[in-house]
C-alpha cells in the first residue's frame, strides 16, 4: 500500500515562488522589533527575516510581491494577543491551526515543534490561531476563547499561504492584550521569547523535506487488548461509572487516560477499591492470592486476563502439581510475571538470564519446567531457554509457544521494516513490555528506534539525515496514534506511507459472561 500525504496548501497568494530545492529558513516578522528580536537568536548562515509591516493587507502585499530567493521552510514569528485565559506573557503558541476566517491553514507538525521546544526550556503549546483586522477587545476575547483559540494575530493568515507548498510553521510571542512589543507591557518577555525561539525554529527547519514512513504490519492493538478495553467499556455502559480497575487495563497511557475520562477508576491495590464495587483485573493477570482478596471483601470481578496469560497460568499450576520447579523467563515487577509467580510460589522461579539459570537450584534437577512471559524478545527468550536446555536437558517445555503471536509478529515486522529505514520509531508507553521489546528489536538490527507515546515525543535530532522512517506500535497502542505521528512528519514536508506486512492477524476472542448483552 502507498500513500502520498501532501504537505498542506493555504490558498494562493500571489507571487509566491514555487518549492525550491536546498535553501535555509524565511522568517516573516510583521515589526521591526519583532524581526530584530528573531534574528538576534538565529544562529544557520542560511537563515533569513523579512520584516512585513503589521496588518493583513501588507503582510500579503509584502509576502506577494518579495523576491526572497531559495528558501527550504518558512516560519511566521511575531507576538499575538492572548486569548486563552492561562496563557501570560513570553508564552509561546505554535500554530496548528490559523485563520481569518475565509482562510484557514492546517499546520501538522505543531504539536512535534512545540514540544521541541519545551525541551529547550520555554513555555510552548500547540492550538488554534486567529487572524483578526483589528485588536481584539476583551468581550471578543471570551467569543474568541469559546470557540477555541488560544491567540490572535493581524498576520499569519496571509502569510501562511507564501510558503509555495513548502513546510510552514507559525510561532507567536504572548504580549498580553496587543500586536506590537511597544504597545503592550508583556512587550519585552514577548521579544525574549522570540529570541529564544529562532534556534528551535532553526532546527525544526534543518529537518524538513519529503520523507517515506514504512508501515510495519501487523501493528497495534491485538485481540487480548481489544478484548480488555472492550470489557471495561462494556462494563461501563452496563452497570454505569465508577468501574474500578486493578493496575492500568493494558500498559498505554493513552488509553487509560480515555477510560478514566469514561468513569474507570484506576488502583494499585484492592483496598482502594470499595466494598461491593465493581473490579475489572487487568489483561495481564492477578494471582490466586488478589481473587481472594477480591472474594473476601465481597467485590463483583470482572476478569479481563487475556487468554494467553490464563494459558500460561494454568501450565504453571499443572507443573506445579507434577512436581516440577518452574523456571519463569521474564521481567522482574512486570504484572504479568507477578501474577503467574504467584500461581505456585513454591514451585516457581524466575529468571531473566543466563546467570540466574546457572544459580538455579531445583529439587530434582531431572524435574525442571520453563514458562515464558508473553511479551518477551523472541530471541531474548530463546537465549535464556537454551541455556536451561543446556543445563537440564530433560526439561519440559510450556505445551505451545508461550510468547503470545501477536508479539511474534510484530516483532518479525519490525524487523523487516528496519532492514530498510534510517529510523524506526515505536508507538507505545514505557511500561509497555512489547513496545520496549520492539525498540529494542530495531537496535540489535543496528537501526535507531526510539519509543514515543505520540507525535510530540519525537526529537528534531532524530530526524536529522532519515529519509525513510520506519514506523510501528505496540499491541497497546491505539492505532490512531499512528496516524496522528504520521500527520505531523507531513508537517515537515511531503510524506509516502508504504506498508510492509509480514502477516495477517485473525485472532479473536470471546468477552468473559459478565459483560455479554
Amino acid at each position: 500500500m502507498t500513500e502520498t500525504v501532501p504537505q498542506p496548501r493555504a490558498a494562493e497568494v500571489p507571487g509566491a515562488t514555487e518549492p525550491a530545492a536546498g535553501g535555509g529558513l524565511l522568517v516573516f516578522a510583521p515589526l521591526r522589533l519583532e524581526a530584530n528580536a528573531v534574528r538576534r537568536g538565529l544562529r544557520e548562515p542560511g537563515s533569513r527575516v523579512q520584516r512585513t509591516g503589521m496588518g493583513a493587507a501588507r503582510a500579503a502585499r509584502v509576502a506577494g510581491e518579495s523576491q526572497p530567493g531559495p528558501f527550504g521552510a518558512m516560519a511566521v514569528m511575531g507576538t499575538a494577543a492572548g486569548i486563552a485565559a492561562d496563557l501570560k506573557p513570553g508564552d509561546l503558541v505554535v500554530a496548528s491551526e490559523v485563520s481569518d476566517g475565509t482562510t484557514t491553514v492546517q499546520l501538522p507538525g505543531a504539536g512535534l515543534l512545540a514540544a521541541e521546544m519545551r525541551r529547550a526550556g520555554l513555555s510552548a503549546r500547540a492550538g488554534r490561531v486567529v487572524t483578526v483586522p483589528k485588536i481584539v477587545r476583551p468581550a471578543e476575547r471570551d467569543a474568541l476563547a469559546a470557540q477555541g483559540y488560544l491567540a490572535a494575530d493581524m498576520e499569519s493568515a496571509a502569510l501562511a499561504g507564501a510558503a509555495g507548498g513548502r513546510p510552514v510553521a507559525v510561532i507567536r510571542a504572548i504580549s498580553d492584550s496587543g500586536f506590537g512589543p511597544g504597545m503592550v507591557g508583556g512587550g519585552l518577555a514577548a521579544l525574549r521569547a522570540l529570541r529564544l525561539a529562532a534556534p528551535v525554529a532553526e532546527r525544526w527547519a534543518a529537518v524538513c523535506g519529503t520523507r517515506t514512513v514504512l508501515l510495519a504490519g501487523p501493528r497495534s492493538f491485538c485481540a487480548g487488548v481489544e478484548r480488555a478495553i472492550e470489557i471495561v467499556e462494556r462494563a461501563l455502559e452496563l452497570r454505569g461509572a465508577p468501574v474500578y480497575v486493578r493496575k492500568q487495563i493494558v500498559h498505554n497511557t493513552r488509553v487509560v487516560a480515555d477510560l478514566q475520562q469514561r468513569g474507570a477508576v484506576f488502583v494499585d491495590e484492592l483496598d482502594e477499591v470499595p466494598d461491593g464495587a465493581t473490579v475489572v483485573f487487568s489483561a495481564h493477570g492477578v494471582s490466586p492470592a488478589v481473587r481472594s482478596a477480591a472474594a473476601a471483601r465481597g467485590l463483583s470481578v470482572i476478569d479481563a486476563t487475556c487468554p494467553l496469560v490464563s494459558k500460561v497460568h494454568a501450565e504453571a499450576r499443572r507443573f506445579a502439581r507434577e512436581g516440577y520447579t518452574v523456571a519463569l523467563i521474564g521481567h522482574a515487577g512486570h504484572e504479568e510475571v507477578e501474577g503467574t509467580l504467584g500461581e505456585a510460589p513454591e514451585s516457581t522461579v524466575l529468571v531473566q538470564t543466563a546467570a540466574d539459570v546457572a544459580a538455579l537450584r531445583p529439587r530434582d534437577p531431572e524435574k525442571v519446567a520453563y514458562l515464558m512471559q508473553t511479551t518477551l524478545a523472541v530471541d531474548e527468550a530463546a537465549d535464556v531457554a537454551s541455556a536451561l536446555r543446556e543445563r537440564f536437558p530433560q526439561m519440559r517445555a510450556p505445551g505451545s509457544d508461550d510468547i503470545c503471536y501477536a508479539t511474534t509478529n510484530r516483532q518479525a515486522a519490525v524487523r523487516a521494516v528496519a532492514a530498510e529505514a534510517d529510523l524506526v520509531l515505536v508507538a507505545g508507553s514505557k511500561n509497555s513490555s512489547n513496545s520496549v521489546r520492539l525498540v529494542e528489536r530495531s537496535q540489535r538490527a543496528g537501526t535507531p528506534a526510539y519509543l514515543i507515546d505520540g507525535a510530540s515525543d519525537i526529537e528534531l535530532s532524530w530526524l536529522s539525515g532519515a529519509s525513510v522512517v520506519g514506523l510501528t506500535a505496540g499491541a497497546s497502542a491505539p492505532p490512531a496514534v499512528v496516524s496522528e505521528i504520521i500527520a505531523a512528519l507531513s508537517g515537515l514536508g511531503a510524506v509516502t506511507v508504504t506498508e510492509r506486512v509480514t502477516t495477517t492477524e485473525s485472532v479473536q476472542f470471546g468477552l468473559p459472561r459478565e459483560v455479554r448483552r
